[in-house]
């Protein structure tokens, strides 16, 4: 749960401001979105393991040229 304090005389939208990038850092909206539905195991090391080939595709072609 995400607690944001407001100053005695703080702009509301200030504090708003705050809580939308205290959010956006927990990752909330993702941890919800993946839960949603579920995911095998072998599904999610199967992206995992594509996403790291793609990375590391991008690295070897930046240090060819």
């Amino acid at each position: 749960m995400l607690i944001i304090p407001v100053k005695d005389g703080e702009n509301i939208d200030r504090a708003l401001k705050r809580f939308k990038r205290k959010f956006d850092r927990t990752k909330t909206m993702k941890q919800l979105r993946e839960r949603k539905n579920f995911s095998k195991p072998s599904v999610v090391k199967r992206a995992q393991i594509q996403k790291a080939q793609y990375v590391q595709n991008i690295r070897t072609v930046e240090e060819q040229g």
